[in-house]
């Protein structure tokens, strides 16, 4: 066993660079700022995507399909989320090329082919669904309308890194329409909590569920809820918003509906997303210097088995006992891959699954078969132990629980020993250079103060938590009065 990538502790920007390259995650694209999401990583996020499009359905929501373009006239209907997103967008002005008469084979945009109205490439899909929610909803019947889209958007950024923040990139975004602000609201605050489920559950990534700032907000929302998570450099990462709209976009696309007395009331909205940025969050929670470490929830193959013969009737041999295997692990809901390719040694073989973080590995050769064992290999803790073919399946089914339970829980151990409370600014700036992670510390409430913070320290308030409790105190920075603690990181 040898360390393939940069050390963590070296270099962590390039260490998570590597990891998601060699582990065939995904790589750059010939488009600035945009990827190519490999088949081993589209696996993942396909097994994400698959989880939270139960859960969306299991809470009453149903997927659609809206446009990519947006006309820009629709965009700039809600005035706070299209000054938000602005300075991201992507706009598409002429619709054809034509040859250029100075240039044998190249082309160039036809002048006479300008769109009459510019056409906005979605960097979110307010403005296009709000407008069609319009001739979706006449009455109280009609509602709630609970949607949610699986898509592509585009954010036109100019610092860019895999996965964590793209030009493109996939996503889900749910819109929802409620007869009441306080249906809205409890819509909000379940999907936030969706979210939270999600992300401890199958991602074994602990996360604090909080309202964001005014100035953290999504543009045109009044409230937004977010799930956020440390990652083991100890900066935070965003890793899931829900917002409650309120009337803004019922109002600037003139949704209305009767209510039940019959009058015409604007609906109440919702918006909430996650998107492949979750896949950064899972790489850097969990993996190692080694590569990657997967969750089994979301792992593509649980287990790998692979051979170790030196003839073609002995890989007959293992290749019999390793059906039963496979037959025996399915049956308890365990998904197996046989790695039996010829062009590859086992050591070669063994160094991939490592590196892409397959959680148990079973080695099989003619003396497992004399014996009836297998060697079992746990990604998590790097150790190895005989078992007893008949103990196999019972045992790697424990295992997919123990290993899910033990990430969890060691990602639950670093974050709750990387969240300080501080009560003076020295000590603020002390622990976010030294110790880094969460800083609890008392805010006096302005936008004054939180950019003064951000300004000298770079650091943001990730959250207010929604468990936290009055505390009367000082704020860490200006000294006025405060009667709560918030959450400050530094953050990607």
């Amino acid at each position: 066993m040898s360390k393939k990538l940069t050390s963590r502790a070296e270099d962590y920007s390039k260490w998570y660079n590597e990891l998601v390259v060699k582990a065939d995650l995904a790589e750059n694209s010939a488009v600035r700022g945009c990827m190519v999401i490999k088949p081993y990583g589209f696996a993942i996020w396909e097994k994400m995507q698959a989880e939270l499009d139960k859960m969306f359905k299991e809470t009453g929501h149903q997927n659609a399909y809206f446009p990519l373009f947006v006309p820009k006239s629709l965009f700039e209907a809600e005035e706070k989320n299209a000054e938000g997103f602005a300075k991201e967008c992507a706009i598409v002005t002429h619709y054809r090329l034509q040859n250029d008469p100075d240039k044998i084979g190249k082309l160039r945009v036809d002048p006479e082919a300008k769109l009459e109205e510019e056409l906005i490439v979605r960097p979110t899909s307010e403005a296009i669904i709000w407008n069609t929610y319009r001739g979706w909803i006449q009455s109280y019947r009609d509602l709630p309308l609970l949607i949610n889209q699986w898509a592509n958007v585009v954010r036109w950024e100019m610092r860019t890194r895999l996965f964590l923040r793209t030009a493109e990139f996939l996503w889900q975004e749910g819109h929802t329409a409620h007869a009441t602000k306080d249906e809205a609201m409890i819509e909000a605050k379940l999907m936030n909590n969706v979210y939270a489920t999600f992300a401890e559950n199958f991602m074994a990534i602990p996360v604090i569920q909080g309202l964001k700032t005014e100035s953290e907000r999504f543009a045109g929302a009044e409230e937004t809820f977010c799930i956020e998570a440390l990652m083991q450099d100890g900066k935070a990462l965003q890793a899931g918003t829900s917002h409650f709209l309120g009337q803004n976009f019922a109002k600037a696309f003139d949704v209305k509906f009767a209510n039940k007395e019959g009058k015409q009331d604007y609906v109440w909205a919702t918006s909430w997303g996650v998107s492949t940025r979750l896949m950064g969050a899972l790489i850097m929670t969990h993996s190692d210097d080694y590569g990657l470490v997967l969750p089994p929830s979301l792992a593509p193959n649980q287990v790998v088995i692979v051979p170790i013969y030196k003839s073609e009737a002995q890989l007959d041999e293992i290749t019999t006992v390793v059906n039963v295997i496979m037959s025996d692990l399915r049956g308890k809901g365990v998904t197996v891959k046989f790695d039996n390719r010829t062009t590859h040694r086992p050591g070669a073989k063994f160094a991939q699954h490592e590196l892409q973080g397959v959680p148990l590995r079973i080695a099989i050769g003619p003396k497992d078969l004399e014996n009836g064992t297998v060697e079992l290999a746990r990604r998590d803790t790097l150790t190895k132990e005989v078992i007893g073919l008949t103990d196999l399946a019972d045992k790697v089914e424990g295992l997919m629980k123990e290993i899910q339970d033990a990430l969890f829980n060691k990602a639950l151990d670093f974050r709750n020993n990387h969240i300080t409370a501080v009560d003076t600014f020295d000590d603020f700036k002390t622990i976010l250079e030294s110790k880094t992670g969460f800083i609890s510390a008392h805010w006096d409430g302005t936008a004054e103060t939180e950019d003064k913070i951000k300004e000298l320290t770079k650091a943001t308030i990730r959250c207010i938590p929604l468990e936290t409790t009055a505390e009367d105190g000082v704020c860490v920075y200006s000294g006025k009065p405060s009667k709560r603690r918030v959450l400050f990181a530094k953050a990607y």
